[in-house]
């Protein structure tokens, strides 16, 4: 299985989207939103900004690995 590292996180707060590269070693859990500034933290019960707000879940979750 191809892990796929691209994923586009949308701010809850003003819709901005922007296409980021995820880190395949670590779990990324602040986002702050290029537009509004909006600092993003995961939703409760997933481990990282991608999961809760991106197309494409974390390295992690893809590779059904236990995330950080």
């Amino acid at each position: 299985m191809e892990i796929v590292t691209a994923s586009t996180v949308t701010c809850p707060e003003c819709g901005h989207s922007k296409t980021e590269e995820m880190p395949t070693n670590a779990c990324q859990y602040f986002y702050e939103c290029e537009k509004c500034k909006t600092v993003l933290k995961p939703l409760q019960g997933d481990c990282c900004v991608f999961c809760s707000y991106g197309t494409v879940a974390c390295p992690s979750i893809q590779e059904n690995r236990s995330c950080c």
